[in-house]
């Protein structure tokens, strides 16, 4: 049997409610032999290695952070390219029908993949809106790869624990990788991520977006990734995304109310600086 051309790669901690339902949307990709899924799992006490490998994917064990499950992921990987989605995420027939279309043609090194969030209610429409403006910039992060593309990029800096992906980014478009953004969307079921659950999960993170900053210093990608100006006007104005602001000002101003609360977060979760010493 042939190997196949794309290898998923999911990370797990108690996903057991969502895991199954992921791999599903491969199911019939790995029928096929086009596909073929991996869980990279993090000690799950609840049942996720054991759904995993019921739903068909080979299940391995990795922890602690989900860069160490990703390159181990990869590294068992089969496949010439790679997808990463995480288990809340579903990806439909022909988004994926559009992936494995364009790695077949071999006109790209790496996929930006466009994502919609499910879930009721005026703040899930303000954060597709957010999200769509993000898409192929320095605040997106890639999602699709050639195998040998991360292995000569060095894979996940284990050591961050969050801006990861841009990280990654960074080193691939260094190489020269050709890079594309989907037509189609994976969907990313955030229906029980409530603000005060967005901005705890934003809390944590904020703890490595120092180590990430100290990485690649203060360089014109970092001032716009985490500064003011692009974060809450620049990605929403250029190139003539303007008008779609324009056009929908109710959903703007929702999506500044979060970034607010977002910004607040990261300000607050930041350590306090050390006063420099005055010389004796």
């Amino acid at each position: 049997m042939s190997a196949p051309l794309l290898s998923v790669v999911v990370p797990t901690k108690n996903e057991i409610a969502n895991v199954a339902d992921c791999l599903a949307c491969f199911r019939e990709a790995a029928a096929r032999g086009d596909v073929e899924t991996i869980v990279v799992d993090n000690a799950s006490p609840d049942g996720t290695a054991e759904a995993a490998r019921a739903a068909g994917a080979r299940v391995f064990g990795q922890g602690p952070e989900r860069c160490a499950q990703r390159n181990r992921g990869v590294r068992e990987a089969a496949a010439p390219w790679v997808l990463f989605v995480d288990a809340d995420m579903r990806v439909p027939p022909d988004t994926l029908a559009e992936i494995l279309g364009r790695i077949a043609e071999d006109r790209v090194d790496a996929l930006y993949v466009r994502e919609v969030r499910t879930g009721p209610g005026l703040r899930t429409r303000a954060r597709n809106f957010e999200r769509s403006f993000y898409d192929a910039t320095c605040i997106d992060g890639l999602r699709v790869f050639r195998k040998s593309l991360l292995e000569r990029a060095g894979g996940f800096d284990e050591t961050l624990f969050a801006c990861e992906d841009w990280d990654l980014d960074r080193r691939v478009l260094a190489l020269g990788a050709r890079t594309a953004l989907t037509d189609r969307a994976l969907l990313h079921d955030e229906r029980r991520l409530s603000l005060p659950g967005l901005l705890r999960k934003k809390r944590y993170y904020a703890g490595s977006f120092d180590a990430y900053r100290r990485k690649w210093g203060n360089d014109a990608t970092v001032r716009r990734q985490f500064g003011l100006g692009y974060r809450f006007f620049g990605v929403f104005l250029e190139n003539g995304k303007w008008r779609r602001v324009l056009r929908h000002p109710i959903l703007f101003a929702a999506v500044m109310l979060e970034r607010f609360a977002v910004g607040m977060v990261f300000l607050l979760a930041r350590p306090p600086r050390r006063a420099a010493r005055r010389p004796s």
